[in-house]
Protein backbone atom coordinates (compact mmCIF):
# COMPACT_ATOMS: atom_id res chain seq x y z
CA UNK A 1 0.00 0.00 0.00
CA UNK A 2 1.11 3.54 -0.77
CA UNK A 3 0.77 5.92 2.21
CA UNK A 4 -1.02 9.24 1.70
CA UNK A 5 -1.18 12.34 3.88
CA UNK A 6 -4.11 14.72 3.41
CA UNK A 7 -3.76 18.28 4.71
CA UNK A 8 -7.03 20.20 4.72
CA UNK A 9 -9.33 17.27 5.38
CA UNK A 10 -12.23 19.21 6.84
CA UNK A 11 -13.51 20.80 3.63
CA UNK A 12 -15.93 19.39 1.09
CA UNK A 13 -13.12 18.31 -1.23
CA UNK A 14 -11.22 16.73 1.66
CA UNK A 15 -14.25 14.62 2.50
CA UNK A 16 -14.55 13.41 -1.09
CA UNK A 17 -10.85 12.59 -1.17
CA UNK A 18 -11.11 10.53 2.00
CA UNK A 19 -14.05 8.61 0.56
CA UNK A 20 -12.07 7.84 -2.58
CA UNK A 21 -8.93 6.84 -0.70
CA UNK A 22 -10.94 4.62 1.65
CA UNK A 23 -11.93 2.43 -1.29
CA UNK A 24 -8.70 2.62 -3.26
CA UNK A 25 -6.87 -0.68 -3.91
CA UNK A 26 -3.36 0.80 -3.52
CA UNK A 27 -3.49 4.02 -1.50
CA UNK A 28 -3.81 4.13 2.28
CA UNK A 29 -4.71 7.32 4.12
CA UNK A 30 -2.27 7.40 7.05
CA UNK A 31 -2.51 11.06 8.05
CA UNK A 32 -5.35 13.59 7.91
CA UNK A 33 -4.91 17.14 9.17
CA UNK A 34 -7.74 19.48 10.12
CA UNK A 35 -7.49 22.26 12.67
CA UNK A 36 -11.23 22.21 13.43
CA UNK A 37 -11.42 18.43 13.84
CA UNK A 38 -8.07 17.74 15.49
CA UNK A 39 -8.34 14.73 17.82
CA UNK A 40 -11.55 13.38 16.29
CA UNK A 41 -11.69 10.05 14.49
CA UNK A 42 -11.84 10.29 10.70
CA UNK A 43 -14.38 7.45 10.75
CA UNK A 44 -16.91 9.92 12.14
CA UNK A 45 -17.03 11.41 8.63
CA UNK A 46 -15.96 8.39 6.57
CA UNK A 47 -16.99 5.12 8.30
CA UNK A 48 -14.91 3.06 5.87
CA UNK A 49 -11.71 4.49 7.35
CA UNK A 50 -10.25 3.02 10.56
CA UNK A 51 -11.44 4.56 13.83
CA UNK A 52 -7.84 4.56 15.03
CA UNK A 53 -6.92 7.24 12.49
CA UNK A 54 -7.51 10.65 14.02
CA UNK A 55 -7.27 14.13 12.64
CA UNK A 56 -4.13 16.00 13.59
CA UNK A 57 -3.48 19.73 13.72
CA UNK A 58 -2.12 20.95 10.36
CA UNK A 59 1.44 22.04 11.17
CA UNK A 60 4.09 21.78 8.43
CA UNK A 61 6.78 20.70 10.88
CA UNK A 62 4.59 17.83 12.15
CA UNK A 63 4.00 16.12 8.80
CA UNK A 64 4.90 12.42 8.68
CA UNK A 65 7.89 11.48 6.53
CA UNK A 66 6.30 9.50 3.69
CA UNK A 67 9.42 8.93 1.61
CA UNK A 68 7.64 6.51 -0.76
CA UNK A 69 4.19 8.03 -0.48
CA UNK A 70 2.21 11.13 -1.34
CA UNK A 71 0.91 14.35 0.18
CA UNK A 72 -2.32 15.98 -0.95
CA UNK A 73 -2.74 19.62 0.01
CA UNK A 74 -6.41 20.69 0.03
CA UNK A 75 -5.86 24.16 1.45
CA UNK A 76 -7.06 27.67 0.59
CA UNK A 77 -4.98 29.64 -1.89
CA UNK A 78 -1.77 31.03 -0.46
CA UNK A 79 -1.19 28.36 2.19
CA UNK A 80 0.60 25.53 0.39
CA UNK A 81 4.11 26.96 0.37
CA UNK A 82 5.09 26.16 3.96
CA UNK A 83 3.95 22.55 3.55
CA UNK A 84 5.76 22.10 0.24
CA UNK A 85 8.94 23.44 1.87
CA UNK A 86 8.55 21.05 4.82
CA UNK A 87 7.94 18.06 2.53
CA UNK A 88 11.02 18.98 0.53
CA UNK A 89 13.08 18.52 3.69
CA UNK A 90 11.57 15.32 5.11
CA UNK A 91 10.53 13.48 1.93
CA UNK A 92 11.98 15.18 -1.15
CA UNK A 93 11.06 12.30 -3.48
CA UNK A 94 7.45 12.03 -2.34
CA UNK A 95 4.59 12.97 -4.67
CA UNK A 96 2.88 16.26 -3.80
CA UNK A 97 -0.47 17.28 -5.24
CA UNK A 98 -1.64 20.81 -4.54
CA UNK A 99 -5.34 21.54 -5.06
CA UNK A 100 -5.02 25.30 -4.64
CA UNK A 101 -3.98 27.78 -7.33
CA UNK A 102 -0.57 28.30 -5.72
CA UNK A 103 1.49 26.27 -8.23
CA UNK A 104 -0.71 26.24 -11.35
CA UNK A 105 1.44 29.00 -12.86
CA UNK A 106 4.77 27.49 -11.82
CA UNK A 107 6.55 25.83 -14.78
CA UNK A 108 8.40 23.52 -12.38
CA UNK A 109 5.09 21.86 -11.49
CA UNK A 110 3.10 19.52 -13.72
CA UNK A 111 -0.34 20.86 -14.55
CA UNK A 112 -2.48 17.80 -13.96
CA UNK A 113 -5.49 17.72 -16.29
CA UNK A 114 -5.05 14.07 -17.32
CA UNK A 115 -7.23 14.16 -20.45
CA UNK A 116 -5.19 17.00 -21.93
CA UNK A 117 -1.73 16.49 -20.39
CA UNK A 118 1.20 16.12 -22.77
CA UNK A 119 3.61 14.52 -20.30
CA UNK A 120 3.83 12.27 -17.25
CA UNK A 121 2.97 13.90 -13.91
CA UNK A 122 6.29 13.68 -12.07
CA UNK A 123 6.41 14.37 -8.30
CA UNK A 124 5.03 17.91 -8.11
CA UNK A 125 1.51 18.22 -9.46
CA UNK A 126 -0.80 21.24 -9.55
CA UNK A 127 -4.43 20.13 -9.68
CA UNK A 128 -6.46 22.30 -12.09
CA UNK A 129 -9.33 24.46 -10.90
CA UNK A 130 -12.89 23.15 -11.25
CA UNK A 131 -14.11 25.82 -13.65
CA UNK A 132 -10.77 25.67 -15.48
CA UNK A 133 -11.21 21.94 -16.05
CA UNK A 134 -14.67 22.40 -17.56
CA UNK A 135 -13.56 25.31 -19.73
CA UNK A 136 -10.56 23.45 -21.11
CA UNK A 137 -12.53 20.30 -21.87
CA UNK A 138 -15.08 22.43 -23.74
CA UNK A 139 -12.56 24.46 -25.73
CA UNK A 140 -9.43 22.32 -26.28
CA UNK A 141 -10.66 20.23 -29.25
CA UNK A 142 -11.23 23.43 -31.29
CA UNK A 143 -7.97 25.22 -30.50
CA UNK A 144 -6.60 25.13 -34.04
CA UNK A 145 -9.81 26.73 -35.36
CA UNK A 146 -10.43 29.48 -32.80
CA UNK A 147 -10.16 33.13 -33.81
CA UNK A 148 -10.15 35.77 -31.09
CA UNK A 149 -11.09 35.50 -27.40
CA UNK A 150 -13.25 32.70 -26.01
CA UNK A 151 -16.12 33.80 -23.77
CA UNK A 152 -17.15 31.43 -20.95
CA UNK A 153 -20.23 31.90 -18.77
CA UNK A 154 -20.07 29.75 -15.64
CA UNK A 155 -22.49 28.80 -12.88
CA UNK A 156 -21.45 26.73 -9.86
CA UNK A 157 -23.09 25.33 -6.77
CA UNK A 158 -22.15 27.05 -3.53
CA UNK A 159 -19.84 24.26 -2.35
CA UNK A 160 -17.32 25.84 -4.72
CA UNK A 161 -17.05 28.75 -2.30
CA UNK A 162 -15.74 26.43 0.42
CA UNK A 163 -16.78 26.13 4.06
CA UNK A 164 -15.66 29.53 5.35
CA UNK A 165 -18.90 31.56 5.67
CA UNK A 166 -19.47 34.15 2.95
CA UNK A 167 -22.39 35.44 0.86
CA UNK A 168 -21.37 33.01 -1.89
CA UNK A 169 -22.05 29.95 0.27
CA UNK A 170 -24.95 31.33 2.29
CA UNK A 171 -28.13 29.45 1.25
CA UNK A 172 -30.30 32.35 2.44
CA UNK A 173 -28.42 34.90 0.34
CA UNK A 174 -28.54 32.56 -2.66
CA UNK A 175 -32.18 31.53 -2.39
CA UNK A 176 -34.00 32.37 -5.66
CA UNK A 177 -30.81 34.08 -6.74
CA UNK A 178 -27.84 33.96 -9.09
CA UNK A 179 -24.79 35.76 -7.72
CA UNK A 180 -22.09 37.08 -10.11
CA UNK A 181 -18.54 37.61 -8.84
CA UNK A 182 -14.99 38.21 -10.12
CA UNK A 183 -16.33 39.01 -13.60
CA UNK A 184 -12.90 39.93 -14.97
CA UNK A 185 -9.49 38.55 -14.06
CA UNK A 186 -10.71 35.45 -12.19
CA UNK A 187 -7.82 33.09 -11.45
CA UNK A 188 -9.42 30.37 -13.59
CA UNK A 189 -9.61 32.80 -16.52
CA UNK A 190 -5.85 33.33 -16.31
CA UNK A 191 -5.27 29.63 -15.73
CA UNK A 192 -7.12 28.56 -18.88
CA UNK A 193 -5.56 31.30 -21.00
CA UNK A 194 -2.12 30.14 -19.89
CA UNK A 195 -2.79 26.45 -20.61
CA UNK A 196 -4.65 26.81 -23.91
CA UNK A 197 -2.71 29.88 -25.10
CA UNK A 198 -5.84 31.71 -26.23
CA UNK A 199 -7.49 34.78 -24.69
CA UNK A 200 -10.32 33.81 -22.32
CA UNK A 201 -13.09 35.99 -20.93
CA UNK A 202 -14.73 34.22 -17.99
CA UNK A 203 -17.84 35.33 -16.07
CA UNK A 204 -18.54 33.12 -12.99
CA UNK A 205 -21.74 32.97 -10.95
CA UNK A 206 -22.93 31.08 -7.88
CA UNK A 207 -26.36 29.41 -7.76
CA UNK A 208 -28.46 28.03 -4.87
CA UNK A 209 -27.65 24.35 -5.54
CA UNK A 210 -24.91 22.69 -3.49
CA UNK A 211 -22.65 20.96 -6.00
CA UNK A 212 -22.00 20.79 -9.72
CA UNK A 213 -21.12 23.45 -12.27
CA UNK A 214 -21.81 24.32 -15.89
CA UNK A 215 -19.79 26.36 -18.39
CA UNK A 216 -21.12 27.71 -21.68
CA UNK A 217 -18.19 28.42 -24.00
CA UNK A 218 -18.63 30.77 -26.97
CA UNK A 219 -15.96 30.37 -29.68
CA UNK A 220 -15.47 32.37 -32.89
CA UNK A 221 -13.88 30.26 -35.63
CA UNK A 222 -11.42 31.10 -38.37
CA UNK A 223 -13.51 29.30 -41.02
CA UNK A 224 -17.02 27.80 -41.32
CA UNK A 225 -17.50 24.26 -40.07
CA UNK A 226 -20.32 21.71 -40.15
CA UNK A 227 -21.96 20.33 -37.03
CA UNK A 228 -21.11 16.74 -37.99
CA UNK A 229 -17.44 17.66 -38.21
CA UNK A 230 -17.63 19.38 -34.81
CA UNK A 231 -19.13 16.27 -33.22
CA UNK A 232 -16.52 14.07 -34.87
CA UNK A 233 -13.69 16.30 -33.56
CA UNK A 234 -14.94 16.07 -29.97
CA UNK A 235 -15.72 12.37 -30.08
CA UNK A 236 -12.31 11.52 -31.48
CA UNK A 237 -10.54 13.80 -29.00
CA UNK A 238 -12.17 12.12 -25.98
CA UNK A 239 -12.56 8.59 -27.35
CA UNK A 240 -9.93 7.31 -24.89
CA UNK A 241 -11.01 9.53 -21.99
CA UNK A 242 -13.47 7.44 -19.95
CA UNK A 243 -14.31 10.32 -17.61
CA UNK A 244 -15.33 12.66 -20.44
CA UNK A 245 -18.68 11.95 -22.08
CA UNK A 246 -19.62 13.67 -25.35
CA UNK A 247 -23.30 13.98 -26.23
CA UNK A 248 -25.44 15.93 -28.67
CA UNK A 249 -27.74 17.61 -26.13
CA UNK A 250 -26.65 20.27 -23.67
CA UNK A 251 -25.71 18.52 -20.40
CA UNK A 252 -27.50 19.39 -17.17
CA UNK A 253 -25.82 20.08 -13.83
CA UNK A 254 -28.07 17.71 -11.90
CA UNK A 255 -27.18 14.80 -14.19
CA UNK A 256 -23.47 15.18 -13.38
CA UNK A 257 -23.70 16.12 -9.70
CA UNK A 258 -22.17 13.38 -7.58
CA UNK A 259 -20.47 11.71 -10.56
CA UNK A 260 -16.77 11.43 -11.31
CA UNK A 261 -16.76 12.53 -14.94
CA UNK A 262 -17.50 15.54 -17.12
CA UNK A 263 -20.03 15.86 -19.93
CA UNK A 264 -19.57 18.01 -23.02
CA UNK A 265 -22.45 18.74 -25.39
CA UNK A 266 -25.04 21.21 -26.61
CA UNK A 267 -23.01 21.90 -29.76
CA UNK A 268 -24.61 24.85 -31.54
CA UNK A 269 -23.44 26.75 -34.63
CA UNK A 270 -24.44 30.23 -35.78
CA UNK A 271 -26.04 30.66 -39.20
CA UNK A 272 -22.70 31.49 -40.79
CA UNK A 273 -21.11 28.40 -39.12
CA UNK A 274 -18.28 30.50 -37.71
CA UNK A 275 -19.47 30.72 -34.12
CA UNK A 276 -19.64 27.58 -31.98
CA UNK A 277 -21.22 27.29 -28.52
CA UNK A 278 -20.39 24.29 -26.32
CA UNK A 279 -21.62 23.38 -22.82
CA UNK A 280 -19.58 21.42 -20.26
CA UNK A 281 -20.72 20.20 -16.85
CA UNK A 282 -18.93 18.44 -14.01
CA UNK A 283 -19.07 18.03 -10.26
CA UNK A 284 -16.81 20.72 -8.84
CA UNK A 285 -15.89 18.55 -5.83
CA UNK A 286 -15.09 15.44 -7.90
CA UNK A 287 -13.77 15.83 -11.46
CA UNK A 288 -13.17 19.45 -10.52
CA UNK A 289 -11.02 18.47 -7.53
CA UNK A 290 -10.95 15.13 -5.64
CA UNK A 291 -11.44 12.68 -8.52
CA UNK A 292 -8.87 14.55 -10.58
CA UNK A 293 -6.42 14.43 -7.67
CA UNK A 294 -6.81 10.65 -7.47
CA UNK A 295 -6.32 10.40 -11.24
CA UNK A 296 -3.07 12.31 -10.82
CA UNK A 297 -2.00 10.15 -7.88
CA UNK A 298 -2.63 7.04 -9.97
CA UNK A 299 -0.59 8.34 -12.89
CA UNK A 300 2.25 9.53 -10.65
CA UNK A 301 2.64 6.01 -9.27
CA UNK A 302 2.26 4.23 -12.60
CA UNK A 303 -1.24 2.91 -11.89
CA UNK A 304 -4.25 2.85 -14.18
CA UNK A 305 -5.66 6.39 -14.21
CA UNK A 306 -9.06 5.08 -13.04
CA UNK A 307 -7.78 2.88 -10.19
CA UNK A 308 -10.19 3.40 -7.29
CA UNK A 309 -12.57 5.43 -9.48
CA UNK A 310 -15.81 3.96 -10.75
CA UNK A 311 -16.72 6.09 -13.77
CA UNK A 312 -20.37 5.08 -13.44
CA UNK A 313 -20.70 5.52 -9.67
CA UNK A 314 -22.52 8.33 -7.93
CA UNK A 315 -21.65 9.73 -4.51
CA UNK A 316 -23.81 11.70 -2.08
CA UNK A 317 -25.16 14.91 -3.61
CA UNK A 318 -26.01 16.85 -0.46
CA UNK A 319 -23.90 18.86 1.95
Amino acid sequence: MIPVSLVGARGYVGLELMRLLAGHPRFELVHAASRERAGQSVSDQVPALPASLRYSTPVPEALPALTSGAYVLALPNGMAGAYVEAIGKIAPDAVVIDLSADYRFDPAWHYGLPELAQSAPGHRIANPGCYATAMQLAVAPMLDRIEGPVQCFGVSGYSGAGTTPSPRNDPDALRDNLMPYALAGHVHEREVARQLRVPVEFMPHVAPHFRGLTVTANMHLSAPIGIDEVLDIYRRRYAKAPLVHVQDAAPLVRDNAGRHGATVGGFTLSDDARRLVVVATLDNLLKGAATQAVQNLNLAFGLDSLAGIDALASTETVA
